[in-house]
């Protein structure tokens, strides 16, 4: 039967194609399949898609519109009021409103620093005094700071140098905060503050501005004149350590300095070979020369070494072998023969050959040796900051046998350092502000002040010394330094204004010794010590005649018009 049907299934196509295919074709047909593509699906069996796969895609679309939601939900009704808030600031501006910085007066209450309202500017723009001499005690600021885009990446103002870096904390005030509302075009629509700003403090100085410049402008003359490479002048109460005046030349001008749009001024400024920036009364280090004497006759007198009365004889030399070839002579000159000399004499005339004598020993007389050298003269702040309320302030040297050993290599101290030594020369290096402190100690009676430039420092009583030196030996250097003006080496400084103290030192400087620092330090009135002085000219010829001491005269002569106050 199923044969039958068979033969007419094909009898049929055979009619239909025109041709009869035999059964065998087929099922040879089936044995010989030609070669599919799978890859292209060619010869494959299609199959429905799983159920599985819909329920899989299924979830992922639920957990995608869940996510979604979620966070539309977070966006829209838990953060939606501090998106709102954000958005209405996109037209809100916080702006500083910057504080003006505190005054700083003389202490007459004359303006020596303050600020300036300037339409063009943010802030108030920083103005100094015009009168000269006070750059270095004053200093300069430097303004905030913007990127390109206007805004400021810097907002304070910063001192620097002087007053102005070491009070920068006081004199800077809390700079404020407002707020500005803009529209979509950048028009400011209302605006209010937030914070308001809290101005800095206002400072009062102990110096005098016009006894300040007036210090200034005689250095600026005299070393102008007298080819002196700068200088530098100290006024100090002995009481109280305030500062009347200090100044130091040259200097650099401080509204230059903080305006900042003069480039080709502050490059002058940083090329002068005088360097401007140096703040040579508290900065700068000087060979002292003939100054320390009175520190080391102190050593001397406290030692018992010599009766202050007894005689040297000065004959204008010493000289004893030398320690490379002892058949030939090291010798040691003074600066001049003054015959028979005590220890007041020594001090009024500068004897180098007497103080040779009683600080190395000489011909029977014992001298104290390098190490009270050292011992004493530190006992008078030299080595080590006098601690004023400036920055920058140097410690200077003291020369001792550790500092030979340690700067040159090992070698030993010989007696020839020792002499040198003992008229402030081999290995001194002092500053005037160490100078002024010093010989006020002369002037009231053993106390080492703290020097301040501030008026009725709160400090003033906490930083007191008192030395433990002989009052009878004070006495007596200051009867030497009163003799130095009346009959001896200052001469110059004898005026019916004021009875003056004073010592003067003239350090040798280099190896041919053809410059010299020219020094003059002193106290007065004698009687009843208000003010001590150190006044410095800066390398200079030795062949010039006038130097520290023309300097300080003039001073004098001008206060005794104008501040006869000062001299009472």
């Amino acid at each position: 039967m199923i044969f039958k049907s068979l033969q007419n299934f094909f009898s049929r196509s055979k009619r239909i194609s025109g041709y009869e295919i035999d059964p065998d074709e087929i099922f040879l047909d089936s044995r010989n399949l030609p070669d599919f593509d799978t890859d292209q699906f060619e010869g494959r069996l299609e199959h429905p898609i799983s159920s599985s796969v819909f329920r899989i895609v299924s979830i992922v679309f639920f957990v995608i519109v869940m996510v979604l939601g979620g966070r539309l939900w977070f966006l829209q009704v838990h953060m939606g009021e501090a998106y709102e808030i954000r958005s209405e600031n996109n037209h809100l501006r916080h702006t500083t409103i910057f504080s003006s910085r505190g005054v700083v007066y003389d202490r007459n209450r004359s303006e020596i620093a303050w600020d300036e309202l300037n339409p063009g500017s943010d802030f108030s723009l920083r103005k100094y005094t015009l009168m000269s001499g006070a750059a270095h005690l004053i200093g300069y600021v430097k303004y905030p700071s913007k990127d390109k885009s206007g805004f400021y990446y810097s907002e304070a103002f910063i001192g620097k140098d002087g007053v102005e870096e070491s009070y920068n904390t006081e004199l800077t005030g809390i700079n404020g905060l407002k707020i500005t509302e803009t529209d979509a075009l950048g028009n400011v629509e209302s605006e209010s503050v937030l914070t308001p700003p809290k101005d800095g403090s206002d400072l009062t100085l102990s110096v005098d501005l016009e006894v300040q410049h007036t210090l200034f402008e005689a250095i600026k003359t005299t070393a102008q004149e007298r080819g002196f490479s700068g200088g530098a002048g100290v006024i100090m109460d002995v009481h109280n350590g305030e500062i009347l005046a200090i100044t130091s030349y040259p200097e650099y001008d401080p509204n230059v300095m903080t305006d900042g749009s003069n480039s080709k001024q502050i490059q002058n400024f940083l090329t002068d070979k005088n360097n401007p920036f140096l703040d040579r009364a508290i900065s700068g280090l000087y060979i002292p020369g003939s100054i320390m004497k009175p520190f080391i006759a102190m050593g001397v007198l406290e030692e018992g070494i010599i009766d202050p009365r007894k005689q040297i004889e000065s004959v204008g030399s010493i000289s004893i072998p030398n320690p490379y070839n002892p058949e030939k002579k090291t010798i040691f000159r003074d600066w001049k023969i003054h015959g028979w000399v005590d220890m007041r004499k020594a001090l009024a005339v500068s004897s180098d050959e007497y103080f040779y004598t009683v600080g190395g020993g000489y011909a029977g007389q014992k001298g104290i040796g390098i190490d009270n050298i050292e011992k004493y003269v530190k006992m008078f702040g030299f080595g080590t900051t006098t601690g004023i309320n400036l920055s920058g302030e140097k410690k200077g040297n003291v020369p001792s046998q550790v500092w030979k050993a340690e700067t040159f290599d090992g070698e030993a101290w010989r007696l020839g350092d020792t002499y040198n030594s003992s008229i402030g020369q081999y290995g001194f290096q002092v500053t005037p502000i160490q100078a002024v402190r010093g010989v006020a100690t002369y002037a009231n009676g053993g106390t080492l002040v703290t020097p301040t430039v501030l008026l009725n420092d709160p400090r003033v009583n906490k930083k007191l010394t008192t030395l433990p030196f002989s009052q009878d030996h004070f006495q007596i250097v200051r009867e030497g330094m009163r003799m130095a003006v009346t009959e001896g080496s200052t001469g110059a400084l004898l005026t019916p204004a004021v009875a003056i103290a004073a010592k003067t030192g003239t350090a040798e400087l280099g190896i041919t010794k053809e410059n010299v620092n020219s020094w003059v330090t002193g106290f007065f009135p004698y009687e009843n010590p208000r003010f001590a002085f150190a006044i410095l000219m800066e390398k200079g010829s030795r062949h010039n005649l006038v130097g520290a001491v023309s300097v300080m005269r003039q001073l004098v002569d001008w206060m005794a018009i104008y501040k006869p106050e000062y001299l009472q």
